[in-house]
């Protein structure tokens, strides 16, 4: 059986249209993009995004704030890919939080970088492999 247990998860957001843009373009170089929009006439009054590779897992709604703070890690498949997050959601308006790096207290592969998103969550891109 897969380690995988966790199959989505929502953020509740006070300004969709920064959010959506923020994390679309902050985990765009892991190969997570946009993949549905829920519409107000479907949820009944507010707009939701799911984000992923093959499947939306981190979904996005406009319904306020979501308090207290979050934290998201996000695989990533190389440091390279770590690295890339990182510039990316910097870029995106995002403050740093944690540049890209090993992380030896959490386990001796870890490497990750870690972000502000513009709502107060910390976001992270991880990989667990030596040097990938």
């Amino acid at each position: 059986m897969s380690e995988r247990i966790i199959d989505h998860i929502s953020l509740n957001v006070a300004d969709f249209a920064a959010m959506t843009a923020f994390y679309e373009k902050a985990l765009g170089p892991l190969g997570v993009k946009i993949m549905m929009r829920i519409s107000k006439e479907v949820t009944g009054g507010f707009e939701i995004a799911g984000l992923g590779r093959e499947k939306p897992f981190l979904w996005i709604a406009e319904v306020g704030k979501t308090e207290p703070h979050m934290h998201i890690a996000i695989r990533a498949d190389s440091h390279a890919e770590v690295h890339a997050f990182y510039e990316a959601a910097l870029a995106a308006g995002g403050r740093d939080n944690g540049a890209p790096g090993p992380r030896p207290h959490y386990h001796a592969n870890y490497y990750g970088a870690f972000i502000i998103d513009p709502e107060g969550h910390n976001l992270e891109a991880v990989c667990h492999e030596a040097d990938a």
